[in-house]
């Protein structure tokens, strides 16, 4: 679904890259200079807005889904890599239609402080959607995706020039980057 999701969006004008999590080590197993987490790093640093779409797996997100995303850093010193960027959330389904993915993917974009739109994607029977060569047949599961799509290129252009304004602190504005990354390493007796 993400590669129909792409194509939809290069169609509105978006310019996209897929993130392909093959070999991608899990967490704290390696540090950040693995290849596939340097180049996953680079495209959350590149993009404007991300599309996450995971099958539902024993009732949540896939373990490679949750990989990818805590590989994603909440902060790179005082910088927050996700902070301001839009994002969609869209999932598979092997059975009956479901939102658990959704709504687990919706509430680890708003912890990175991430502008998650409102509407959402949920294919059921994903098996019963798909045809030989891997395009998305018509339907109104179809729609729906086009319509998530169209709503993340409108979010992501309204909120370009006022991202920084939008996800501006007190609490960031009182102290400042270098000062928060000593207090958070001060070893405190």
């Amino acid at each position: 679904m993400n590669e129909e999701a792409a194509r939809v969006l290069e169609t509105f004008g978006a310019e996209t890259k897929v993130f392909d999590p093959s070999g991608l080590p899990l967490p704290d197993e390696c540090d950040a200079t693995h290849p596939k987490v340097a180049e996953l790093r680079d495209l959350v640093n590149w993009c404007e807005g991300m599309v996450w779409c995971s099958p539902e797996r024993h009732g949540t997100i896939t373990g490679i889904m949750k990989a990818q995303i805590d590989w994603i850093p909440l902060s790179l010193g005082a910088v927050r890599p996700t902070q301001g960027k839009t994002l969609a959330v869209m999932q598979v389904n092997g059975g009956s239609q479901s939102f658990n993915t959704v709504n687990a993917l919706r509430v680890l974009g708003r912890w990175m402080r991430m502008i998650t739109i409102p509407n959402q994607s949920s294919v059921a029977k994903a098996f019963l959607e798909f045809d030989d060569d891997g395009r998305m047949k018509p339907s109104g599961f179809y729609n729906r995706m086009v319509d998530v799509m169209e709503e993340l290129v409108k979010f992501t252009l309204l909120t370009r020039d006022v991202s920084s304004y939008l996800t501006d602190r007190y609490s960031e504005r009182v102290e400042s980057g270098k000062d928060l990354i000593d207090r958070v390493n001060s070893k405190r007796a």
